[in-house]
């Protein structure tokens, strides 16, 4: 027992890792206790910058996203890249982060014991680094079973919300037919959106936006400056 203890917690990297991973098996302990379990539901968790969820299929997300960049004639950031890649909106956020915790987690405690880390002392924390990198890329496999299992059980990420009149915050700059993002939290859920200005009016990172509307074919929503007493 006091080997496995020591394994968790020694060295550094282990003991982040563990904690993370405890704080995340707390969290589903506690979810589960309260009756939400792993939000089976149509309730949405998040939707970010991507294709309708129903109409993406997992084996096809690049053709998907390429037929999209086609159309609206706007190379994606690469956050939004980097996003669509680990499938944020086709999974609740929490399950996600959940996985990439417990991979970076097992990641970490095998280098420490492969590498002799302890050997470092606290300089071995910059194996994280490696770690985290090697965990996005690992977390784009791992969780394609469970995008399927939220697919099949109808998980309907943003489509739970009526986005039209909510107020967020541009995440980018942007004008003309230029395609950008905002952020909004709704019941404490973090939600990231592709817009485009209306009108094509100059919107910039930072600015309160109010969603007016959205595009026919729902590939993003159309915003406006929010005038209110913060910003007159």
């Amino acid at each position: 027992m006091t080997e496995i203890w020591n394994i968790l917690f020694n060295p550094l990297p282990n003991a982040i890792m563990t904690l993370l991973t405890g704080i995340s098996l707390v969290y589903w302990l506690f979810s589960m206790l309260l009756g939400d379990g792993f939000d089976f539901g149509t309730d949405a968790d998040i939707q970010f910058e991507g294709a309708d969820v129903q109409d993406v299929d997992i084996d096809g997300d690049a053709d998907a996203q390429a037929d999209t960049d086609t159309e609206q004639h706007v190379e994606p950031s690469f956050f939004s890249k980097a996003m669509d890649f680990i499938y944020v909106g086709k999974a609740p956020m929490m399950v996600l982060v959940t996985l990439f915790k417990f991979i970076g987690w097992v990641v970490t405690i095998v280098s420490s014991l492969v590498l002799n880390l302890s050997a470092y002392g606290w300089k071995s924390v910059w194996i994280l680094i490696p770690v985290f990198i090697l965990s996005f890329f690992l977390l784009h496999y791992v969780a394609i079973p469970f995008v399927k299992l939220y697919k099949n059980v109808g998980y309907t990420g943003e489509e739970a919300y009526d986005f039209i009149g909510r107020v967020g915050k541009m995440r980018s700059s942007i004008h003309s037919d230029q395609l950008g993002a905002i952020e909004l939290i709704i019941n404490r859920d973090v939600i990231r959106l592709n817009v485009k200005s209306q009108d094509g009016l100059q919107l910039s990172y930072g600015d309160d936006v109010v969603i007016t509307n959205q595009d026919p074919e729902r590939k993003f929503y159309i915003v406006q400056k929010d005038i209110n007493l913060n910003n007159i």
